[in-house]
């Protein structure tokens, strides 16, 4: 096997384009990954310059209907779809993005003697958690997986407690990556003491509990200034909380932006907020602002602290004052923040795509053979 061009088959039931940490992450694993053929299944529109990762992109026809009384027949009809895509393409493996969402129920019940390789996310998890439904049909695909992938220790042991602590020797961790070799630092951080230029990124939603940094910032000693870059249900919320707290001119919003035009301007900050408050997959986001040079205060979380180690600034999850005292403290002392750079772009290099791809491949082959 290892001469020849591995053939995976893999996908997401989204719109094919980066929109989410999933996703992203995805596009950049499979470029990655050296030697492999990958065919993914995605939903229509599909973003032309994204599909490049694949070897293959086949846009699902069946409407979606994730939730209520009508989602058993939308499983079944999904599974016929992908049962002609496997009889049609024959992979070598399958790897079912999501544990026990409807996509991976279709891969787990047309797969056959098809090994599968299941990858969880963090989103698959928390539903997981709340609903019965969707914790049968996690132990479903966990049952029909020869292993399953978790980014950290933390998430791979709440698989394992929802799984009833059936399927442990099949959990593994392989830690998530980005490309690491794009990543451009500015030449030197500002060497001054005094308000900070800080910045949050990604969905703007409850449990990303962006709420915190923005509250944090009316109890700040130093008039900080923060940009929010991204969308979700809470945006409006957000906007008008800032209004009310008086932060109308040190509260910026931006939609949420290409990886390319992000990555353009995170150098341009001092920090980087990360502010989730309950489960968190990995926190790509947190590695993609550590490579650029950004030290990070971030919300201490079990899965977040194995991630950053010492290479960032904690704080209580989802209390502002909390995160204000570190922001002050940042902003205060200019040869720890300097500090924290360097480690923060020291700890980044542990996180290359490369190496999660590689083991990744690496896994596949082993469960093939």
């Amino acid at each position: 096997m290892t001469a020849k061009l591995l053939n995976i088959l893999t996908g997401i039931n989204r719109p094919s384009a980066p929109s989410s940490g999933g996703m992203i992450l995805v596009n950049d694993l499979y470029q990655a990954m050296p030697d492999v053929h990958t065919t993914f299944l995605g939903r229509a529109p599909a973003d032309q310059a994204w599909t490049a990762a694949f070897g293959h992109l086949i846009t699902l026809s069946t409407t979606k209907r994730p939730q209520g009384p009508c989602f058993d027949s939308y499983v079944d009809e999904l599974t016929r779809e992908v049962g002609a895509v496997m009889e049609k393409i024959r992979p070598h493996a399958i790897h079912a993005q999501y544990l026990g969402l409807a996509l991976s129920l279709a891969f787990t019940r047309t797969a056959g003697t098809i090994p599968i390789i299941t990858i969880a996310h963090g989103p698959d998890v928390m539903v997981a958690e709340r609903n019965a439904p969707e914790r049968e049909a996690m132990n479903e695909v966990a049952a029909a997986s020869a292993a399953i992938v978790a980014p950290t220790p933390v998430l791979a042991d709440r698989i394992d407690r929802l799984t009833g602590r059936r399927f442990t020797d099949r959990l593994t961790v392989i830690p998530w990556g980005i490309p690491l070799s794009d990543a451009r630092v500015r030449d030197q951080p500002p060497p001054s003491t005094g308000p900070l230029s800080l910045v949050h990124a990604g969905r703007l939603d409850d449990n990303k509990s962006t709420i915190t940094a923005v509250e944090a910032l009316a109890l700040t000693d130093q008039p900080h200034h923060l940009t929010v870059i991204g969308k979700g249900p809470l945006r409006e919320h957000l906007e008008q909380r800032a209004i009310e707290l008086g932060l109308r001119g040190r509260v910026h919003f931006d939609p949420f932006l290409p990886r390319a035009e992000l990555w353009r301007r995170l150098p341009n900050f001092d920090a980087f907020v990360f502010t989730t408050r309950g489960l968190e997959a990995f926190g790509l986001v947190l590695i993609e602002a550590q490579a650029h040079g950004l030290p990070v205060a971030y919300s201490d979380l079990p899965g977040v602290r194995e991630i950053l180690g010492s290479a960032g600034v904690a704080y209580t999850p989802g209390e502002p004052r909390s995160l204000a005292v570190a922001l002050d403290g940042m902003g205060r002392d200019v040869h720890r923040r300097k500090a924290l750079t360097k480690a923060a772009l020291n700890n980044a290099r542990r996180y290359d795509i490369t190496t999660t791809g590689r083991q990744l491949r690496e896994l596949t082959l082993r469960v093939i053979s």
